[in-house]
């Protein structure tokens, strides 16, 4: 068995992997040499950046298994591997206490005038200018998986009023008011002082928040989206800043990463941007390398795997989801 790691392993994670499947080759490919190392792989975990031949890899027939090192299953779930037999599995939920934290910290940023007031700074200006409130907001998440469950547990101490969609509608939290369908959408963009995005990228979600659905929200609202940059259409929420539609955003992903020189999303008002940190720890490896050794001794021993993801749909179906 030949397990090929693309992610920024030591060692140590190298050795505890190994421990797991003794008799298995692990390779540490990286980003350099994921490419030329993926068709000849039997297991793969990770999350190429770099192009990698795809379908190549699925007429090879030799790969079983995609272990993504991320939440999001965009770089992996390409027609080729979707319409194959190859098992996909995410990493859903690994990394969601940095990434709640991390959307609170924009939401927090937005409300609190953050950029306002670290640009007087630098101009030594001392100036009282109006600030906004999270407690006892209402607040929309879209994307109830793990990194929006657990946003849901930071939020509750706000005191917010929380509305959410999911694809799976099921296991409402205590602390969630309204939990509903995707088609619920509207509800959370009419209601909600701040939103949240948190789902997967795909085609369903793409674009999701376009002109019309900023429209829809209230005048003054805010967006925070941790979720994947295409969710959101670029030059409408621009546009929506420009104009004063939208009170603020706070961005932890972009549609292209970095934005070209020439995006707007540079010079709109009231923008915050991060480079795609919401998931950063200092335990990340660990964390994800932990999961990974958990799945890989259920891979071996012919048990479930966590968080199976349905191809078809693009992201992890919950335990107990209704049939389709």
């Amino acid at each position: 068995m030949r397990i090929v790691l693309c992610y920024p392993v030591e060692a140590r994670h190298v050795a505890q992997i190994q421990a797991v499947a003794p008799a298995a080759e692990i390779v540490d490919a990286g980003q350099e040499r994921v490419a030329a190392e993926l068709p000849e792989a039997d297991l793969f975990c990770g999350h190429p950046k770099v192009p990698v031949p795809w379908d190549e890899v699925v007429a090879r027939g030799r790969l079983r298994w995609i272990q993504s090192s991320a939440a999001g299953l965009d770089h992996c779930l390409v027609p080729a591997v979707v319409g194959s037999e190859i098992v996909v599995t995410s990493a859903s939920g690994v990394l969601a206490d940095q990434v709640a934290e991390h959307a609170l910290g924009l939401a927090i940023a937005c409300t609190r005038r953050t950029r306002l007031f670290l640009e007087q700074q630098a101009r030594r200006e001392f100036v009282r200018r109006p600030t906004r409130d999270l407690t006892d907001a209402t607040v929309g998440i879209v994307g109830l998986g793990g990194n929006g469950r657990r946003l849901v547990e930071v939020l509750a101490p706000f005191r917010c009023r929380i509305l959410a969609t999911d694809w799976f509608p099921v296991r409402q939290p205590a602390a969630v008011e309204f939990l509903g369908p995707p088609e619920s959408l509207d509800k959370l963009l009419v209601e909600s002082d701040i939103l949240f995005l948190c789902p997967p990228l795909t085609d369903r979600t793409r674009n999701m928040i376009d002109a019309a659905a900023i429209a829809r929200m209230q005048r003054g609202a805010i967006l925070v989206n941790v979720g994947r940059g295409p969710l959101v259409d670029e030059n409408a929420l621009a546009d929506a800043l420009e104009s004063g539609h939208l009170d603020s955003a706070g961005l932890d992903v972009t549609p292209d990463e970095p934005p070209p020189p020439d995006s707007r999303l540079w010079t709109a008002p009231n923008l915050v941007i991060t480079p795609h940190v919401g998931g950063q720890s200092a335990r990340r490896i660990d964390a994800m390398t932990d999961f990974f050794c958990d799945n890989l001794r259920r891979h071996l021993e012919g048990r479930p795997l966590r968080n199976l993801v349905d191809k078809q749909l693009g992201f992890p179906e919950p335990p107990d989801a209704p049939a389709c």
